[in-house]
């Protein structure tokens, strides 16, 4: 029973989530519009199968993928796995090299599951003509989410600023963009907001706080939250540089199949 309604209520929750969203698109539709769509039932039934997955997905995060992340990252920071603290209380950081690890490979799933992602992955290839790749770009974003969230591990172990990496990371996004082609740049700054939705933020926030809450002297509100700001920023650079390399590499394969 406890099952049960947890479901239910997670459909209730979905169905407030995605009402207004709803509501906006029929409302513009039939009051200021005044036409009716094309295959309305199609578009209920495709309404009512957002809402049955939603309701599944966020039940199955709930229920696994929060508590398994959570409980791996205690894992790898017990001083069990990664040997106590020194005497004075301070961590090594190289102790929690596979932290990193998990990190970045916990970044790389999520996002290369992240619905959204795939929704623009797709629209960029098909509006591109082919010239970007979609599995290409999925690729390239979920390295740079890997990186990024890797580097917040680090960041939360080490307990240095936030606002260090942030700044520098932005750094080399001001020079990347003015190193790429004007195509790709908005395509790169879209990126790093698809990557904190739906199935990459709820992992990468619990793995944070399950990181602060277990390292000694740090503080899940102070060092456990912005992994998150990790994760977007790190995929406009990648994107940036994927979108270097296939400009390096096509006149190149031109320039060899000429010689």
């Amino acid at each position: 029973m406890t099952f049960v309604t947890d479901l239910l209520q997670a459909m209730l929750y979905t169905l407030r989530d995605v009402g207004p969203i709803a509501a906006i698109l029929f409302g513009f539709q039939f009051l200021i519009l005044k036409k009716i769509p094309p295959y309305p039932h199609r578009i209920l039934f495709g309404f009512l199968y957002v809402v049955i997955g939603l309701t599944l997905f966020m039940v199955g995060l709930e229920e696994a993928l929060f508590p398994l992340g959570e409980t791996m990252a205690q894992q790898l920071t017990s001083p069990e796995f990664t040997g106590a603290p020194a005497e004075d209380g301070s961590v090594n950081w190289r102790n929690y090299y596979w932290v990193y690890v998990f990190a970045a490979a916990i970044g790389f799933a999520t996002t290369v599951a992240e619905p959204a992602l795939i929704a623009v992955s797709l629209k960029a290839q098909e509006v591109s003509g082919g010239s970007l790749s979609a599995w290409g770009l999925r690729i390239a974003v979920a390295i740079g989410v890997a990186a990024g969230v890797a580097l917040g591990a680090y960041r939360i172990v080490t307990g240095t600023p936030l606002p260090y990496y942030i700044m520098a990371g932005y750094v080399v996004v001001i020079l990347q963009t003015i190193k790429s082609r004007p195509m790709i740049i908005p395509l790169a700054y879209d990126s790093g907001g698809v990557t904190t939705s739906t199935v990459t933020v709820p992992v990468v926030t619990a793995l944070g706080l399950g990181l602060a809450s277990a390292i000694p002297g740090r503080s899940p509100l102070i060092d456990g939250f912005g992994l998150i700001a990790f994760a977007s920023l790190f995929p406009i650079m990648s994107v940036m540089g994927y979108g270097l390399l296939t400009s390096w590499i096509k006149p190149r394969k031109g320039h060899d199949k000429e010689g």
